[in-house]
């Protein structure tokens, strides 16, 4: 720590020495990181109001028909990936992520007039198209913000930082899903929506205030700005995540994340489709399911993400979720029960949200800025996606050969092995990247 940081805490709040005692903040990052959990506080609450409702709609247009869904979701994510490469091409920063989230708004004002006019067997087909959009919604949403997180903290700040910011989406994300649990009997999804829209509004607003801070943060001057065009072709996403060992990789380890957690979640919506004949009885269990994962992901966040990121390093926390997939699917294998599989969902999704998404950030920290937001986007949505597709598509393949709850854990075993030694891979690989990085930063200051 510096002098003048030194002095900045002897002179800093009691909010600031009250969070110190959870992270190691910096004075001079308070600001940036109070807006970076408004930012993504909003995005994930407007996300966790619309899911249980998506869930639910997907399940009443049929469960055998999900896998058609996961399909027109991967055309979804290829579709919107090279409108936004131009955005992020043509316009300033700040620009192209308001408008990128203004769309989505539009969205929602289009799916609350749809859902206000349709006949109830036009609601079904609505129902799965707000099922695509939603997907493609979630995932891209969630991108852009973490792109331009691992664009405002290099990636010694996101070690420290990022678990903590993350708590920022737990917390949305128990708002959202209190909100939809306890409203979804009694209010109309339409007003729902419109609740989520606003708080894309608010997401913006402080997209405008993080982007100004970044800048002082790092004390660039104005012909280093953060609001520089990024420039680039329209396919450079693409190409970059193809043409890069390194982003392949992160490419393997989303695709087999991807794969393991489409499995568990047909399992899930098959077994609430079982236990719940009404649809709003429905739409609560999945967002109580929702709220449980939120809860025990935030004491994570809080408390445990940043000390172990720093204790045992990018590699090794990035294989704790392979290494619990290895575990939970071997003991389904042995002990398929209904118990054990909702036990096994909860767990893997805290420990995702708690230690694996903060972490595969982190990846992204050292990557030229251009790849930050497109390579990276590509990498989130359409690699994301297509992982949702294999795994969507072999799981029905699976129940087609007669392979039930045992026969799929089975299979998904050695999936999880290959992950984990993905994962080690990465982390030694991004560690090197980063103290290169150190390295040549105090040449290029001189």
């Amino acid at each position: 720590m510096s002098e003048s940081e030194a002095a900045q805490e002897v002179n800093a709040g009691p909010v600031y020495r009250l969070l110190k005692r959870l992270i190691d903040v910096r004075p001079a990052e308070m600001q940036a990181l109070g807006w970076s959990w408004l930012y993504i506080f909003s995005v994930l609450s407007s996300y966790y109001i619309l899911r249980p409702i998506r869930d639910d709609m997907g399940v009443a247009g049929g469960v055998e028909n999900l896998q058609w869904l996961f399909t027109g979701t991967l055309v979804g994510m290829i579709v919107v990936n090279p409108p936004f490469a131009a955005l992020v091409a043509k316009l300033p920063r700040v620009r192209f992520i308001a408008t990128t989230y203004r769309f989505f708004m539009l969205n929602l004002l289009i799916f609350i007039l749809l859902l206000h006019m349709a006949t109830a067997e036009q609601h079904i087909w609505v129902g799965r198209l707000f099922f695509i959009w939603a997907s493609v919604f979630n995932l891209f949403v969630v991108s852009v913000f973490w792109a331009l997180m691992v664009d405002v903290f290099d990636s010694e700040q996101g070690k420290r930082l990022f678990g903590f910011i993350a708590a920022g989406a737990t917390l949305g994300g128990i708002a959202g899903s209190s909100i939809t649990a306890s409203l979804a009997k009694d209010v109309p999804a339409t007003y729902l929506l419109l609740g989520s829209a606003v708080l894309l509004e608010a997401a913006v607003f402080s997209v405008r205030r993080l982007s100004q801070l970044s800048d002082v943060l790092h004390r660039r001057p104005a012909a280093e700005s953060g609001e520089l065009l990024i420039g680039g072709n329209v396919l450079s996403g693409l190409t970059h995540a193809f043409r890069s060992p390194y982003l392949i990789n992160v490419s393997v380890y989303i695709l087999l994340f991807a794969i393991t957690s489409t499995f568990l979640y047909f399992q899930q919506a098959e077994i609430a489709r079982q236990s719940f004949a009404e649809r709003g009885a429905r739409t609560a269990f999945f967002a109580r399911v929702d709220l449980w994962v939120n809860m025990l992901t935030l004491g994570a966040q809080l408390f445990l993400t940043g000390r172990v990121l720093r204790a045992i390093g990018v590699g090794l926390t990035l294989a704790m979720l392979p290494a619990l997939s290895i575990l939970g699917f071997g003991t389904l294998a042995m002990t398929p029960t209904i118990a054990v599989l909702v036990v096994y969902q909860v767990l893997r999704r805290a420990g995702n949200f708690a230690f694996a998404r903060p972490t595969r950030e982190l990846l992204f920290t050292v990557v030229p800025r251009e790849d930050k937001y497109k390579a990276k986007s590509f990498i989130d949505t359409v690699i994301y996606r297509t992982g949702d597709q294999v795994g969507a598509w072999s799981y029905a393949a699976l129940g087609f050969l007669g392979l039930a709850m045992i026969g799929i854990s089975i299979v998904a075993v050695p999936i999880s092995i290959a992950w984990l030694l993905n994962s080690l891979w990465l982390g030694r690989k991004q560690e090197g990247m980063a103290a290169a990085e150190r390295r040549v930063a105090p040449l290029a200051s001189v």
